[in-house]
């Protein structure tokens, strides 16, 4: 049998490493029962070799949990424990690695793939805004080990210290943990036009810190009935 799919190329790349990207839109975990356990988004897990023994990853109680109640955010977490390698990936979108060195960062939940289980989590609420804002609870991740984010096409990097960022809260995929970005609502009657809530309201930073958008809203949401 002869095809440019079975090219060099689109072979798994074997690495010692513990995450490494096979492309741009696909990622490699290596698992050893020694090892800290990978959370990952549900769904996120496209391919596996090896023993891997997967659960639901619950809130943690507490505060984590009344914050998942009233929003939904952090529910959908799997954790993932085994021997082998297991691949993630989401709807063809580019992956970046972040390493977390003892510091932290924000992320909007939608764009978190999977990240070390040594990192702490918690859901944080941006408050301010009614739900058409949207991406109002995020997470934040702090400690030692890997984060792998997705962008919906290739990002940019804003810097927020030199003058007032503004982001459409769908479009924002992480920024600084120590940003602490306000709603600002530009919302007029009858402005909302399909999705349009980008130009209704917008996350706002300004200090020393970044933020990083995708050139894409997200995928529609298409309503029930």
């Amino acid at each position: 049998m002869r095809s440019n799919l079975f090219d060099a190329s689109n072979q798994e790349r074997q690495t010692a490493e513990r995450w490494s990207l096979q492309s741009s839109k696909m990622l490699r975990c290596a698992l050893q029962p020694d090892a800290p356990e990978i959370i990952s988004a549900q769904g996120a897990m496209v391919a596996y070799q090896g023993q891997m023994d997967f659960s639901y990853q619950g809130s943690g109680g507490g505060m984590k949990l009344l914050k998942k109640m009233a929003t939904g955010e952090g529910g959908n977490l799997m954790r993932t424990r085994g021997h082998g390698e297991i691949f993630y990936a989401r709807a063809a979108e580019e992956i970046f690695l972040l390493q977390l060195e003892g510091d932290a960062i924000t992320l909007n939940t939608k764009n978190m793939l999977a990240f070390d289980s040594s990192i702490q989590w918690d859901i944080r609420s941006l408050g301010g805004a009614g739900f058409m804002a949207g991406g109002l609870f995020n997470l934040l991740l702090q400690g030692h080990g890997m984060v792998a984010v997705t962008s919906d096409g290739p990002p940019m990097l804003l810097d927020c210290s030199q003058q007032p960022t503004f982001v459409d809260p769908q479009a924002a995929v992480c920024w600084s943990a120590n940003l602490q970005p306000q709603i600002k609502n530009d919302f007029k009657m009858g402005s909302l036009i399909g999705r349009g809530s980008g130009e209704s309201f917008q996350l706002g930073f300004h200090g020393p810190g970044f933020v990083v958008v995708q050139p894409s809203e997200g995928r529609p949401v298409v309503a029930a009935g």
